[in-house]
This record gives structure tokens, sequence and C-alpha cells, in this order.
């Protein structure tokens, strides 16, 4: 693997440009970068491509709604992030928009290519319509009652309450997000990718080692639940392509999103004289990465390689899905403020501790990563700061004050010095396979070891000793050699780190270089290469996410109020007014949890049972946001609605209404009974 030269082809998933980068994007350009990075070391041929999805309806609306067209909005998000990732070292070789000439011409191509092959069918379908905005309203732009569990305010396509999924027009009472009208049903012809078609092909592609394990496996879920056809026309408007042939029919963003991946590196070929066909052709021998997360693993995995084989385009090498980012074991949370966006980290944290944080945890599965706000702290300063620049620093003073910067003309332990050169190998397969943590524990072990020798040898004591100079020398020659070797092997990591390395040892670190010593070479004066991270740094980002998180708040709920004042329908009460005798009526409980469980499938609801004394109840509650460890609400003692009907659910019968207190989502707090109580006793 050390001496064979590749052409490589990678990118990032496409950043949707109708929001800002935040640190959950940064898990994988990130991965990306360092795997590409790794590679340009090893001396390989690759380029690395990335381009904003700047298509759909989202963007439409949102640039209606800032009073500018959606070309000043797409560029104006593709500027900003530009410079999140350059702030965070991502190292595009071309950084493009799917809004692009090449992306108009190559989408169409395709298309035409797949329907010429008799890939496209037509059928006519029954939408959603707003007839205030005249337009097809997406699943996600239309609200209502859920038709399984009546839950309220539910999303067109799934119910967060009770897990179903439905059919928009399947909605009670439903109502347009974006105008607030009732939607009335319209028909409109629409055009589908016929991907079962491509069926034996997508089997073979994934037994061929294509893809992780993790995702072959839930290709044959799909496989056995059967393939459909793909709806990929949206009507007018739209902002997007438009269809060749068709009359105000476009594109659906995510047939052209893809392709952007294509139309990326186009313009860098067109710019710097690249041979396109040779990474796109159907036998080329280049090698084709995506990086993706783990929630677009069926756009990748089944549609994208059905629309290359189509038309007459190579497939990729591989698709190397990630999990999502928690903070500190849970969902990131605009409210708690970790819900940060990369401009926001950027104004306060050095870029390269998230690089070597996410490093040290990164491998190769499809796993979630979870990012502690002490362990981050505390593992910065832990390994870069205390072990890997301290060792540069404690060295770096002798040679410069007692050798005029200059290194021993041969090694004091070359045995150490192959011990460190013999791991080379090794952590580049850990590169390789993007099992980053790996490559880190090995080169954390090193930098261990390393220190242990200067601790052993004692510079500062030799330093006091007559006739000792020689001795001295090699000792901290030995200490900057092996920082020298670390370095090297963290130059896709830490690039800027690296680069004022190589400064302070005036030469270049390169993988073919890391076995050969620098004797009797001259460095240049030791400056600070890396600042300790600061509890207060972190709390500065959260507190300025938060702020971000309560001025967006408002911004929206003033966006609700103005809907509701100009919509025609009558808002009604909340609920009727009840008299002190209605509340009377609840039948409130102490009860005890025997058993709390998280229900799969759904976002929102905890399985309880509870304890009433004399028996047993189950209830659901729509709380998992705020207790992620619902098993430790074991042995609580919680207040209850004892009389409510039992209501009906898919995953069971709820027998009871468990009460709790906050705002919602993650902001909730059970009401708990005082100690001394007991199961079943009554609230007054």
């Amino acid at each position: 693997m050390a001496n064979q030269k590749r052409k490589i082809l990678v990118t990032c998933a496409l950043p949707y440009a109708n929001g800002a980068i935040h640190l959950g994007h940064m898990l994988e350009h990130i991965q990306a970068d360092i795997w590409v990075r790794f590679q340009r070391m090893r001396g390989n041929e690759i380029h690395f491509v990335c381009a904003d999805d700047a298509h759909g309806t989202p963007i439409m609306l949102n640039a209606d709604k800032l009073g500018i067209t959606p070309e000043q909005l797409i560029e104006k998000a593709k500027a900003d992030h530009v410079a999140d990732f350059q702030g965070f070292n991502i190292s595009f070789d071309n950084y493009h928009s799917t809004h692009s000439t090449e992306n108009r011409e190559i989408t169409s191509a395709i298309y035409k290519k797949l329907r010429d092959g008799g890939f496209i069918k037509s059928k006519v379908i029954s939408q959603l319509f707003d007839p205030e905005k005249t337009m097809f309203l997406p699943d996600r732009f239309v609200k209502g009652t859920c038709p399984k569990c009546k839950a309220e305010d539910q999303y067109g396509d799934n119910c967060e309450v009770c897990a179903s999924t439905y059919s928009p027009m399947d909605l009670i009472n439903p109502r347009s997000v974006v105008s607030g009208a009732t939607p009335i049903v319209k028909e409109s012809e629409h055009f589908f990718f016929d991907l079962p078609s491509f069926e034996g092909m997508l089997k073979e592609w994934t037994r061929s080692g294509s893809l992780q394990p993790e995702i072959a496996n839930k290709m044959q879920e799909w496989f056995e639940s059967g393939l459909q056809q793909w709806d990929i026309s949206r009507d007018a408007p739209y902002f997007g392509f438009e269809i060749p042939d068709a009359d105000n029919k476009f594109f659906y963003v995510w047939l052209d999103a893809p392709i952007g991946y294509m139309a990326s590196f186009k313009n860098l070929c067109d710019r710097t004289g690249l041979d396109y066909d040779e990474f796109w052709k159907k036998d080329s021998t280049a090698e084709l990465y995506h990086f993706i997360g783990k929630d677009i693993v069926y756009f990748h995995s089944l549609f994208w390689p059905a629309m290359l084989e189509g038309s007459g385009y190579r497939k990729p090498t591989n698709v190397f899905a990630h999990g999502y980012v928690t903070v500190d074991g849970q969902k990131m949370s605009k409210s708690r403020g970790t819900f940060i966006q990369a401009s926001t980290y950027l104004k306060h944290i050095d870029p390269e501790c998230l690089r070597y944080y996410y490093a040290a945890k990164l491998n190769d599965r499809i796993e979630d990563l979870d990012f502690s706000l002490e362990d981050f702290v505390q593992r910065v300063n832990s390994d870069i700061v205390n072990k890997l620049v301290n060792l540069a620093s404690r060295n770096a003073g002798f040679i410069a004050k007692r050798f005029e910067g200059k290194l021993a003309e041969e090694l004091e332990d070359p045995a150490l010095f192959a011990e460190f050169i013999a791991q080379s190998e090794q952590i580049a397969t850990y590169f390789e396979s993007r099992e980053y943590n790996k490559a880190i524990r090995e080169i954390m072990s090193l930098t261990d070891k390393a220190n242990k020798y200067i601790d052993d040898k004692a510079p500062w004591v030799i330093a006091k000793q007559e006739g000792k100079d020689a001795e001295l020398q090699a000792v901290c020659s030995m200490g900057l050699e092996m920082f020298r070797v670390l370095m090297s092997y963290l130059k896709p990591v830490l690039p800027q780190l690296a680069e004022r390395a190589e400064a302070f040892l005036q030469t270049e670190l390169r993988w073919d270089n890391i076995d050969v010593p620098l004797f009797n070479h001259t460095i240049a004066g030791f400056k600070s290469l890396f600042s300790r991270l600061e509890k207060k740094q972190i709390d500065a980002v959260v507190e300025e996410t938060k702020a971000l998180f309560a001025e967006a708040t408002k911004a929206e709920a003033k966006k609700e109020k103005k809907m509701t004042e100009n919509t025609e329908t009558k808002v009604e009460p909340i609920a009727p007014e009840i008299t002190i005798d209605d509340f009377a009526k609840l039948d409130l409980r102490v009860a005890k949890v025997i058993k709390c469980e998280a229900v799969p499938k759904s976002d929102k609801l905890l399985r309880f049972e509870l304890d009433l004394g004399d028996h047993t109840r189950q209830v659901f509650s729509g709380i998992k946001a705020a207790y992620n460890k619902p098993e430790e609400l074991e042995g609580r003692f919680v207040i209850m609605i004892a009389n409510l009907a039992p209501r009906k659910m898919s995953f069971g019968m709820s027998e009871g209404m468990i009460l709790s207190a906050g705002t919602g989502g993650s902001d909730l707090f059970l009401l708990s009974a005082d100690s001394g109580v007991t199961a079943g006793m009554q609230v007054k």
C-alpha cells in the first residue's frame, strides 16, 4: 500500500443552502479531510470536491420570506459555508453549487439517457395544494392531526407521537405550513425513476464489498420490502432545474443533488485540465468515495448507483457512512446551547481541538459520536498540550541555548527510534481504513514512551553537570526526533499545528521521510505551538448558542402570530373553560415507576409501568427528549391522572397520564411526589 499510486476522487454530502454549518456537519467533513490529507501524504493523486445543495421548496420559500431572490440566498449561504470549512482547514480542491451550468447540463443529459433507456415512467398523482400560495405542498409543509392517535400539529408524512406513517391526505384538519390555509386536493402528472429495474444490479453491487456491512444489511431489508418507483419531478413554482421537454415541471432536488458531485468535479477539471471522463467513465480504474451521514444512505446506496448505471457511468467504489453527533449523551439542543454552529465555535476555540477530538473517537462503523464537553477539554489539554507539545518545548530550549539550535549527529537511542518508525505502516493502515481512534491511540502510546524517555534521562539534570554537553545534545535531539515522527503521523489530523512544527523544525513533515533523522540539522527558536483549552471558552460557545436560539425562537413566534392574524380561519380556544367542580373530577394519584423504557421507532415516547399500590398500569408519555436515560426514572414516585379514559395506541394501551411541567421537548420535568408517600396515595 505504501508505494501504490492511486487516482482517487472524494466527496462529502452537500450541505443544504438553507441553513448554517454546525458541528454535526463538521464530523463528516473532518473525517473526510483527514483521509484526504493522509492520501496526499502517501503520494496518491486525490481530488476532494463538494458543493452547496441549492434547490428545493424550502429555499424558495425562505427567500420569499426574506424578500430576496433564491439566487441571492444561496450565494450568501455558500459564502458562509466556505468560510466555515476554511476555518476548520477542510482542504477542498473545489467547492461548487448545484445551481450551476455544469450541474444543469449533466443532470439533463443523465435524465435523457434514463428516459431514452425506458427508465422514466409517468403517472397522474393526487397531492395537497395550497390555494393561497397556488403551489403543491411537500409532505413536510403540511401539518394536522394524526389519523392514527389523533395527536395534533403533526407533519404530513409521519407522527412524532405514535410513529405512524401515512399520506398527507390522511391528515385530519390539514393546514399549509406556508400560509395557514386549508389545502385542497389536485391531480398532476409526475415522472418516476424505475428503481425496481435495477434490483438485480443493486443486489450484486451490495455483495461486492462496496458498502459497509451495516449498509449492506439494511439494503437486504429494503429488497425484502420491495423497491418502489421514485418520484423525481415537482410542479411549479419550484426553485430548481426545469425538466427537458416537460411543461412547468422541475427536477426534485434529490435528483440533481448527487449529480452535483459530478458537476463540482467537472468545474475543477475545466479549470485545471484534469480528465473528467477518466474518473466517471463506465470502466474507470480511478476510485470514487462518498462520505455521508447515515440519514441519507437510502439515496446513496439505491437511487444514486442505479442512476449512474442507467446512464452509463461508473458506480462508487464505496460509500462511507457515519453516525450523528450527540452532546453529553443527548441530541444537539438549541435550548441547551449544544446545537453549536461552526461559526460560533470558531469565534472562541481553535478548530484543531475539534479535529483532534473527533479523530480520537471516529471509527469505520456507523456509530453516533458523543461530544462530551468536559472530556473535550481534558483530552485536548492532556494529549496535545501536556504530552505532545510539551515534548518539544522541554527539549528545544537546551538545543537553542547550548548548541545554537543544532541537533546531534547521531541518535542517542537507535532502538527506540526504530520502534517509533516500525509503527508507520500500522498507523497508515488505521488511517486508510478510517479507524482514526486506533491511530490516535497508537500515536499517543508512542508519545507516552517519548516523554518517559525524557523523564528517565532528565536533561535538566544533565545540563547542570560539567562535561556532559554531548550527552545533553544527544538526549534533547532524540526527544525532538521523536516529536518530528509523532507530528508527521498527526499531520492529517492537525494540519495547522504541523505547519507550526515544520517552521520550528525547519523541515517538511512527509510520510516518506519519517525514517530519516535530522542529523546535524539546525532548528528555529521555539515558539508556543498550541494554547491550552479553557472551560470558559466552552461556556462562551454554549451561551452564545443559547442566545442565537432565543432570538430565532422570538422571530419564529412573531411569524406564527402574523400568519394567524392573516388567516381568515377562526382560531378556537385551546379548550373550553371548566369549573372547579370539573377539576375536582380528576383523580390524582402517586405512582411508583417500576419500569421505564424508550418506545422503538418513536422520537418522543417512553413506556412506563406504574405501581398504584393495589395494581399496576401501563402509560405512554411523550417526554423522551427530556429523559434520554429512562431507566434512571425507575424507583421514582410520580403523579398521574388515574381516572383518565384509556387510549389505544399503536404500541399498546395507555392507561392514564403522567404529569410533567415545562415548555416542551427537552425542557420538561416530571412532577414528583415528596418523600414519605406510598404508591396509590391520592393527591389533594
